[in-house]
């Protein structure tokens, strides 16, 4: 199945890992008149974030020193955002921006898509325990708050954790819930929003994958042309990350980089968002895909649209390769 691709990362642990050494490093790098970028570069994009955490650990250990507090005061904009991230264990950071997402004026419901809608139930599970450990609220309770309709529904049935485990495949239900989404939007006049919401947000990743192939044998089409055909706006959105997922989420990432950096100006937090977040996942995937996809590389397109030290930072993690 499409869905069981292999990730590759493009940050992987570093051999012959000294975190007091790497924390000595940094404070030098920091310490006196000028800061030596560079040198924070090469070292915390080359760790893993186990190895990260570790060398704040040393840092305030051996130094007394908090590190992320010595990194706010030496760094700025939009490279201190990627360093800052990189600090964070993985899902503090998607919880982070999670909140950011959904805070202030305004909600952003493309950042709330593409980070609630890739994940697992074990993933959810993780992001909701730290997501009111680090706020104080459940996350379900403030997505609802900042939501609405058949969007809300579907975004709070996947983060209560109502998708079944990974691996669970009943063919002969396969068959039938292709037979619910046929009958819920092509088979009649207007759409049943429900019937797709609850399917895409119950059945495994494995299960999905089945009922898109037995949905395309039903009707003769994709289950991504009856969606477009049957929904708009951001139920549309979330469930067309969902199939897209199902069946190769580095697409569903290339795409988003992609979109990203494509015509005038550059969306910066999505950008540095995918980087950091899928660095020691499946970034290697990602960048295989927007070259085959877009025909040139994820690092040529990122130099050229972004410059000095957050350039630096976010192609350390790409790769050169």
């Amino acid at each position: 199945m499409s869905w069981y691709y292999t990730p590759h990362p493009t940050v992987v642990p570093a051999e012959d890992f000294d975190a007091s050494a790497d924390a000595n490093a940094l404070r030098k790098a920091m310490k006196g008149f000028g800061t030596d970028e560079q040198a924070i570069i090469d070292i915390l994009c080359a760790r893993s974030n186990g190895q990260r955490q570790e060398i704040a650990e040393a840092f305030k250990r051996e130094l007394g020193r908090d590190l992320i507090d010595d990194l706010k005061s030496e760094l700025g904009g939009k490279f201190e955002d990627v360093i800052l991230g990189l600090m964070l264990r993985p899902e503090a950071y998607l919880c982070k921006q999670l909140h950011k997402a959904m805070d202030g004026i305004g909600t952003d419901e493309k950042s709330l898509i593409e980070i609630i809608c890739p994940q697992t139930n074990d993933q959810i599970r993780a992001i909701v325990d730290c997501y009111e450990e680090m706020y104080s609220r459940p996350l379900a309770e403030h997505l609802c708050s900042e939501t609405s309709g058949s969007f809300r529904r579907l975004l709070t049935m996947v983060i209560v954790g109502s998708r079944d485990p990974q691996g669970t495949v009943d063919p002969e239900l396969a068959v039938e819930q292709a037979k619910q989404l046929y009958d819920a939007g092509e088979g009649k006049l207007g759409t049943d929003e429900e019937v797709f919401y609850k399917i895409l947000a119950h059945a495994s990743f494995d299960q999905l994958e089945i009922v898109f192939e037995e949905y395309k044998s039903l009707s003769g089409r994709t289950i991504e042309q009856a969606l477009k055909a049957e929904l708009s706006g951001e139920l549309y959105d979330a469930l067309s990350a969902i199939v897209e997922c199902v069946q190769m989420a580095p697409h569903f990432f290339a795409k988003r980089l992609h979109k990203a950096m494509d015509g005038v100006g550059t969306d910066d937090a999505t950008l540095i968002r995918i980087i950091v977040s899928r660095s020691e996942i499946d970034l290697q995937n990602i960048k295989d895909e927007f070259e085959q996809m877009y025909n040139k590389t994820l690092v040529s397109a990122v130099r050229s649209e972004t410059s000095g030290d957050y350039k630096r930072a976010l192609c350390a993690l790409i790769g050169n390769a």
